[in-house]
């Protein structure tokens, strides 16, 4: 399962090369209807690119994490995805870290 849970609240999903993350945000979705919306992890490290279908997508699901007092993080973003993060300004609604253990601290440090 691409959906990997670090405790009541948190979630690391790994993400696809695949060009809709179609399974992997599917699965955070099932697991948030069934558990409630978790602050979230998405690890972009087999990810090369990213389209405007995946920008909308990950919208809805910041918008639905924040409505329900979570966060949602990246992580391990390569260069290409990146530059379309920062081409259409994304860069600055998005909260991106290095990788998963720094971004799992960030959660961890924001609930101290």
């Amino acid at each position: 399962m691409s959906v990997e849970k670090w405790s009541d609240t948190v979630v690391v999903v790994h993400l696809a090369n695949d060009p809709q993350f179609t399974d992997e945000l599917q699965d955070l979705d099932r697991h948030s209807s069934e558990h409630g919306r978790p602050h979230a992890v998405l690890d972009f490290s087999t990810v090369d690119t990213i389209n405007s279908s995946n920008l909308a997508r990950l919208l809805k699901i910041r918008k639905q994490a924040l409505q329900a007092g979570r966060r949602l993080l990246f992580c391990n973003v390569g260069s290409h995805v990146l530059n379309t993060l920062l081409v259409t300004g994304l860069d600055n609604v998005f909260d991106i870290s290095q990788d998963v253990s720094t971004a799992l601290a960030t959660l961890q440090l924001a609930r101290s």
